[in-house]
Parts: structure tokens; sequence; C-alpha cells
């Protein structure tokens, strides 16, 4: 056990880690971002049920939700692969396609899992808030722009946060399935030390420490969102 920290120090793998957990993060940061974009135009489409487009957004949160994630990192990953490769190849740039493309190819992939459960949550919050208010603003003669940026808009993330918390919990796990695919995240550098060592027990534990690091400050950063919005009664 002495022998395998003390290889990872003198490898330079825990600045490897620290480079692949800074990876993650931003990983985790750009899809959650993007998802949470998605989240929010499909969420606004169920709640107000814009037909035929609430038949589509339909078809993409049950297959999203119902198909293995790996499998849709795999799906999005290749064929956005090839696609770039043609584009990349087009004008000149045949090499720039398998490197310099794979975190954005890896954030579409991530996001468009992200977005799928955020579009639940997005439109669960706005299914909660209680139709008197809207009604209200209605009867008052508000112009429906500032009813939904003063009224439905702050309900709603209030709402929302508890659930987007969950997704964001569950993004930045996700982000380890993108280690099959070859990019240098937190669970890839520790595939690969712990291959290179011998020693996978000490790569995967320091991984599974830094995840924790992650989820636990980021808890604690959704509680202080949760606070900030919360209603204040008087006493």
């Amino acid at each position: 056990m002495e022998l395998g920290l003390w290889q990872v120090w003198e490898g330079g793998w825990i600045s490897a880690i620290l480079r692949g957990a800074a990876i993650t993060i931003a990983l985790g940061m750009a899809s959650m971002a993007f998802g949470a974009v998605i989240g929010v135009g499909c969420g606004l489409i169920k709640w107000a049920r814009i037909f035929p487009l609430t038949l589509v957004v339909d078809f993409y949160t049950s297959v999203v939700r119902g198909v293995p994630e790996l499998l849709i990192i795999y799906l999005l990953f290749f064929s956005s692969v090839e696609f770039v490769a043609r584009v990349a190849a087009a004008f000149g740039y045949e090499g720039l396609a398998g490197n310099g493309y794979a975190f954005t190819i890896a954030v579409v992939a991530i996001a468009a899992i992200s977005g799928a459960y955020s579009t639940e949550v997005v439109r669960g919050a706005l299914a909660a808030i209680p139709s008197g208010h809207i009604e209200a603003a209605r009867a008052l003669g508000i112009p429906g722009r500032r009813i939904f940026r003063r009224i439905i808009a702050p309900q709603m993330l209030r709402i929302a946060i508890p659930g987007m918390n969950n997704v964001w919990q569950t993004t930045i796990k996700d982000t380890a399935l993108v280690s099959v695919v070859g990019l240098q995240e937190l669970m890839r550098v520790a595939f690969v030390g712990a291959g290179s060592t011998r020693h996978p027990f000490i790569f995967y534990f320091i991984a599974a420490l830094v995840y924790l690091a992650i989820t636990l400050v980021s808890q604690g950063g959704f509680d202080w969102i949760e606070r900030l919005l919360r209603p204040r009664t008087r006493k």
C-alpha cells in the first residue's frame, strides 16, 4: 500500500488526477448549462402543450430515459465524430476532429441526457405553480411576457432547484461514462494510472474521493441557493 502511494506521488499522477478532475468539472458544468437550456425550452413546450412540438419532446425524453446512458453516449459520440471529421476534412483539418472536438462532442452527449431529465423537472415545477397566481395577473391586465418574467419564472426556479440538484449530481457521475471514448477526464486518468502502476485500488479509491468531494461541495452550493430563494415569512 505504501509503495503504491509512493508510485502515485513520484509518477506525477496527482497532478494528472487534478487535471482530470478539472476536465470532469468543466465537462459537467458545460453539459449542465446546455442541458438546462434544453430542459427549460422543452419543459415550457410540454407545460404549454404546444402541438405538435409536444410529441417531439415526448419522444426525445422517452428515448433518452428509456435507453442506457452509455449507449446514448456511444451513439452520439461516434456519429458526431464521423460528422465532425467530414466537416474538418472539407476545410483541410483532417487531424483536428479526433482530438480537438472530443470535449465538445462529450458535452453534446451528456447535455442530451441531462436535458431530458431537466425537461421533466422544469415541467413539474411549472405545473406546481398555483394557477390562481397567473389568472390574477391576467385579470389585472399584466402583459404575458411580464407575467412570465415576474411571476412564472421566479416560482419555477425556486421549485425546480432541488430537482436540478439531482440532475447535476447525475450529470457529474455521467461524465465518467465518456472515459470509454478516450476523453482524459478523472475516470480515464484513474483507469490509465491503475493499468500503468498495477495498483487499481489506490487510483479508483482516489477517484472516488474526488467525485465525493465534488458532489459534497455541489450539494452545499445548491443548499445555499435554496435558502437564498426560499420565501421569507414575517414572524
